[in-house]
């Protein structure tokens, strides 16, 4: 029977004239930004300090000066496989990574052992890190590009509070041409009943929210830039099939497969401000080689960059 890998992890703060007086319970949200989860765990089975001293009191006070450390253990079930992984951008806090089309994010059955997850385990193990794994959105197993990942489920809580808080914008080659160079698609979007693991905008649908920008034009097909204001599944493949403008290589939503084999869609940009050094990260991952041949040369970048500010 697998371990599971065990991760212990610390936040040390010290209280600040603002907070002087103030229960250790009023601490969670603001300054040290956990979740009601997180907090309960390292309750009831973490240790809190206080000037060195363990306490159990969550309505302790808490004066200026005074110094707390939170202590807890984060378990993962992933067994570490050694498999290729492109690293985009590290710190203590994020790790974010080029999926390749065909892998998926997360185990969907407890015998794989060929995710992303899988991969990243391997790669913190073999670098000694004591780290959790906690992607902050997933991409379909042939789209391509950035996935960001917090090591911490408290750096998770802190990243995905609210759906803007970590911009994402994609590329993606659809069939014909839209009548707008711009727009904002608003369709609501449920499930097919018809068919398993399959969407589709309907009247009784979660609103869906898509922004897009035409970038080229071929005869064919278009080059889109598209940003996400909600994150329901499948969203972008859906929403441009029901426009009657399937990704090219989507099958499953009425995409033609004569110039690529999966659906061409690459999350290509991120940006957001970190949540532990208040600097704006923006990471960019190249353009995958299939979707490239169907793109003019300087249509879009075609380089990796990170830039921090």
């Amino acid at each position: 029977m697998q371990k599971k890998r065990v991760m212990f992890l610390k936040i040390f703060y010290i209280v600040d004239a603002a907070h002087d007086g103030r229960e250790l319970r009023q601490l969670v949200r603001a300054p040290l930004g956990l979740s009601a989860k997180l907090w309960k765990r390292i309750k009831w089975n973490g240790t809190i300090l206080v000037n060195g001293q363990a306490h159990h009191d969550a309505r302790l006070r808490v004066r200026e000066g005074d110094e707390v450390t939170l202590l807890w253990q984060e378990t993962s079930p992933v067994v570490p496989v050694d498999l290729p992984l492109d690293i985009l951008y590290e710190d203590e806090t994020i790790l974010a990574v080029n999926k390749p089309a065909g892998m998926i994010v997360h185990p969907t059955h407890r015998a794989a052992r060929d995710t992303l997850v899988h991969a990243v385990a391997s790669y913190l193990e073999r670098w000694g890190e004591a780290a959790g794994i906690h992607p902050l959105y997933r991409l379909d197993r042939n789209t391509t590009g950035i996935v960001v990942i917090a090591k911490s489920s408290r750096a998770q809580y802190a990243m995905t509070k609210y759906h803007g808080q970590l911009y994402r914008e994609y590329l993606a080659l659809v069939t014909g041409h839209l009548d707008a160079s711009k727009g904002c698609i608003d369709m609501p979007i449920g499930r097919d009943p018809a068919r398993a693991n399959h969407w589709q905008v309907r009247t009784d649908g979660r609103r869906a929210l898509t922004e897009y920008e035409v970038s080229a034009v071929w005869p064919d097909y278009s080059l889109l830039k598209i940003h996400l204001l909600t994150g329901r599944t499948h969203q972008i493949r859906v929403h441009f099939s029901a426009l009657g403008h399937p990704l090219l290589g989507d099958s499953a939503y009425g995409g033609p497969c004569d110039v690529i084999p999966r659906q061409a869609l690459h999350a290509w940009r991120v940006h957001f401000r970190h949540t532990d050094t208040g600097r704006e990260i923006h990471i960019e991952a190249p353009i995958p080689e299939d979707m490239q041949h169907l793109i003019e040369p300087n249509v879009v970048s075609r380089e990796t960059s990170i830039e921090e500010s």
